[in-house]
């Protein structure tokens, strides 16, 4: 296993991941483009990469991750689509917001929280009352949109 994995390393792992999965050929400027960083900006974080064996490239080639960078960028992309089906699905955050969020918690969230995580999305999912658990949550939250936007009203017009 690699030493220390800074989250920015682990966003290269999950590009490459990405890329591979859309392209196949993964470069240093689609890389760069899909990051929106400088080539160089790459380039260094790529010899960490290979330096901590997670990835095999050699100079103006093609990227290509090794098995235990593989096995990281899956872990991050689990941990991203755990977190964002939490947010989404159970707490009722916008799309967009939920990616961007878990895309920030996936790196600093530990193992065992993801697992707790996961077994409290399936509890509240596959629980008999789970679904009207959640129709609750969802009504407290527009309820209490509904009172925040009557204050905000009612400030207005004091």
């Amino acid at each position: 296993m690699a030493k220390k994995i800074t989250p920015g390393m682990e966003t290269y792992l999950e590009t490459i991941k990405k890329i591979e999965e859309e392209k196949k050929v993964v470069r240093v400027k689609g890389i760069a483009r899909k990051l929106r960083v400088k080539m160089p900006t790459v380039t260094e974080a790529l010899r960490n990469l290979c330096e901590e064996g997670l990835i095999r490239h050699e100079k103006y080639g093609h990227i290509e991750l090794t098995p235990e960078g593989n096995k990281l960028a899956e872990e991050i992309d689990s941990r991203h689509q755990i977190l964002f089906s939490f947010l989404r699905e159970i707490l009722g955050v916008d799309s967009q917001l939920a990616d961007e969020d878990a895309c920030r918690i996936e790196h600093v969230i530990s193992r065992a929280t993801v697992r707790r995580l996961v077994k409290f999305v399936h509890f509240v999912k596959d629980f008999p009352g789970g679904k009207r658990l959640l129709e609750n949550f969802r009504n407290h939250l527009r309820d209490e949109k509904g009172i925040c936007e009557e204050k905000k009203e009612n400030d207005h017009v004091q």
